[in-house]
């Protein structure tokens, strides 16, 4: 309260007065209060502290007594509120609760409990604008307690949220490991643990963190993630279910990585590695970045691009007949037909209608082709091989092999 204001401007007797009544009374009004909020909330449990009384009439007492020594001293605030405060907070999160109920029942209590100082300061003749001011400083002091409910809500939660993220590591930690032996049953207790339901598939994705204080990606709870790992793993739980690709669409907004194909939940560590490849070729600029890429729709460069060295090889001795066939271009053109004939295996108007040129200049190429490899195009081995090499080549932005 203000020096200035109405309260101190009360004879400081009648005010020791009102504060020996006020006094008086609080034993009554904190089990009057009790009562009132078990009648309001008769679902609520209360914990019996070492004497045998309730917490929480331990706590209603202290908290009035404090405020009426806050109210005849003149001090903003009391001296300590009960740590109790900070506890229920705390057992709200334990019950599984809201801080809207515990912010209830405090509210109930301020309101009775200012009826009775009304009506005391009625007797003792205190003026209503100091009475006014005194309402004031109830709620400010209902504000104090309600943020050491707060603090103590805040403080288990986040215990909460880092012990269910050691958990769910040590989960996924499990479920990814490559040779487990008999797992089912810690399989299952450490799933329970979190609250997570075992599933019969799995995608595991691997993420490349945009900036080191990257936020995490907000996948809700059915989706296991693990931002410890220096490259953070996601594990997703039936990736075919509805909506599961939208959901990591919109959390996935400012990360790149990939997620491995949908594996029997046994297999988990097959979609893993799958996604730490891809992972590897989009950090060497061989997949796009920007987004969570899906192994299922780049399976030609994950198969292709890693064997770089064999198929360099192959295309040494398959292709090398390009390099006599008139320049670099050249050689590039008849690549480009080869492979288009290869793929659609159809006739000139088919291959033309695929590069974009005129059947004729088609019908030219083939010729030459068929000049340079002979018999090979008839083979299905030499078909096959050609083609692969090709592919691959053209994944890495170069048909035409480099001269020996």
């Amino acid at each position: 309260m203000a020096a200035s204001s109405a309260w101190h401007d009360v004879p400081r007797e009648r005010i020791q007065r009102f504060a020996a009544l006020a006094r008086e009374q609080v034993p009554e009004l904190a089990q009057d209060v009790l009562a009132a909020i078990r009648k309001e909330h008769p679902r609520l449990t209360f914990i019996a502290d070492e004497s045998g009384e309730p917490k929480a009439l331990v706590a209603i007492r202290h908290s009035l007594e404090l405020f009426v020594e806050q109210m005849t001293t003149g001090s903003d605030r009391p001296r300590a509120l009960p740590e109790m405060f900070q506890e229920f907070g705390r057992g709200e999160v334990t019950q599984g609760r809201s801080l809207d109920s515990l912010q209830e029942i405090y509210r109930l209590g301020v309101r009775l409990s200012w009826r009775r100082m009304a009506a005391i300061g009625q007797q003792v003749d205190i003026p209503p604008a100091a009475m006014y001011e005194l309402a004031e400083t109830a709620f400010e002091y209902l504000d104090v307690i309600v943020a050491q409910s707060v603090r103590g809500y805040a403080e288990a939660v986040a215990r909460q949220a880092g012990e269910r993220l050691r958990l769910q590591r040590l989960l996924v930690d499990l479920l990814l490991a490559e040779h487990r032996t008999d797992p089912s049953a810690l399989l299952a207790d450490r799933a329970a643990g979190i609250g997570w339901q075992l599933p019969e598939r799995v995608a595991v994705a691997v993420l490349l963190r945009p900036t080191e204080d990257a936020v995490a990606p907000a996948v809700g709870d059915e989706v296991l993630l693990d931002m410890e790992a220096e490259q953070p793993r996601l594990v997703v739980p039936n990736p075919e279910s509805p909506g599961r690709a939208e959901l990591l669409h919109r959390a996935m907004a400012n990360w790149s990585g990939a997620i491995g194909p949908s594996v029997p939940l046994a297999e988990a560590h097959t979609s893993l590695r799958w996604a730490e490849a891809a992972v590897g070729m989009i950090e060497q600029n061989l997949l796009p970045q920007g987004r969570l890429l899906h192994c299922a729709e780049h399976v030609e460069a994950l198969v292709l691009l890693p064997a770089r060295e064999l198929l360099d090889d192959l295309a040494r001795r398959r292709l090398a007949q390009l390099g006599g066939t008139g320049g670099p271009a050249h050689a590039h053109r008849l690549a480009e037909t080869l492979l288009a004939w290869l793929e659609t295996r159809g006739g000139a108007p088919e291959v033309a209608a695929r590069l974009g040129v005129h059947p004729q200049t088609v019908r030219y190429r083939l010729r030459q082709l068929r000049e340079v490899w002979g018999d090979d195009l008839d083979d299905p081995d030499r078909r096959f091989e050609m083609g692969l090499v090709l592919r691959a080549r053209r994944l890495r932005g170069d048909l035409v092999p480099p001269p020996d």
